[in-house]
């Protein structure tokens, strides 16, 4: 496993448990909203360098994406 993967592993595991905490999902919804969404697809893109980013930050593009259907404005 690479360096980029595991920190891509450990923030995922953020993500969920903040989505837990702050939307009240169960842990299957967390995993699933995570994984398809498209704040995942540009974490596991290492050109984007998103995955040196902190959990936090990644997360406030999740939740923009939960909220409008969109990663960005």
């Amino acid at each position: 496993m690479s360096t980029i993967d595991y920190m891509n592993e450990c923030t995922v595991r953020d993500l969920v448990l903040m989505l837990m905490e702050e939307r009240g999902l169960s842990l299957h919804e967390a995993l699933d909203t995570v994984y398809n969404s498209e704040t995942y697809a540009k974490l596991t893109d290492p050109t984007t360098g998103l995955y040196f980013q902190s959990p936090v930050y990644i997360y406030c593009f999740l939740d923009r994406e939960l909220a409008t259907g969109k990663m960005q404005e």
